[in-house]
């Protein structure tokens, strides 16, 4: 994988992260697979009709285009076989990647706002980060080892704030991410904000992360 690019505290910059650079949905999602052990499954793809990019499932406003699951059975679909990866997806190439929570990793979700601003708090604190993605729905994922979504309610209250009151969301079990360079439609595609490293391998527990995720978001209320 590409080396971490650092996240910056304002949002104006986001875009200069780049984008995962000149390689296939395929080959990606197979590199997912072989080198993180991530589980893998295709998703929905951009389809142009009459000249709109339009998601495959048919809803013209669909919130996601190109970048949901495809099927209602899409858990029991995931792999983490490269082969089978790459087998899936040479059956529909232009297929978005998912990346299954609640497995190698859970993750938490942040509006880019607060992800920024949490990403420079975590950098001042010399926090060990785990992969972090970017997506164009303007939320950021911090991975974390798995059952953090089971634990981050409580640790939230912990720091003295109701989880309903942050839009700090945890994605475990049943859930998922859109990995780069998974494109939501005309907005543009998933990038990193933090890339997978070597040295990210091992993922930080939720509740090293989220206290600065939690004071992000009750700044950015």
């Amino acid at each position: 994988m590409e080396e971490t690019i650092a996240g910056a505290p304002n949002t104006q910059i986001a875009g200069q992260i780049p984008q995962q650079r000149g390689e296939s949905l395929l080959e990606t999602a197979v590199r997912y697979a072989e080198e993180r052990h991530w589980d893998v499954v295709p998703g929905t793809w951009l389809a142009a009709v009459a000249g709109i990019q339009r998601c495959s499932c048919g809803d013209a406003s669909c919130p996601a285009p190109g970048a949901h699951p495809a099927r209602p059975d899409w858990p029991t679909q995931a792999t983490g076989s490269a082969t089978v990866a790459r087998r899936m997806w040479q059956k529909q190439p232009t297929a978005s990647i998912l990346l299954p929570t609640g497995r190698t990793f859970d993750a938490l979700s942040v509006p880019e706002s607060a992800g920024f601003l949490a990403l420079a708090r975590m950098e001042r604190m010399e926090l060990t980060l785990g992969p972090v993605t970017l997506a164009p729905d303007r939320r950021m994922h911090f991975f974390v080892l798995p059952g953090g979504a089971a634990k981050a309610p409580e640790l939230v209250r912990k720091l003295g704030w109701s989880p309903a009151s942050l839009d700090l969301v945890a994605l475990g079990e049943g859930a998922y991410v859109a990995a780069p360079p998974t494109r939501f439609g005309s907005r543009g595609a998933v990038q990193w904000a933090r890339r997978p490293t070597p040295a990210n391998r091992w993922l930080p527990d939720a509740e090293e992360l989220i206290s600065p995720l939690a004071y992000a978001c009750g700044r950015d209320r």
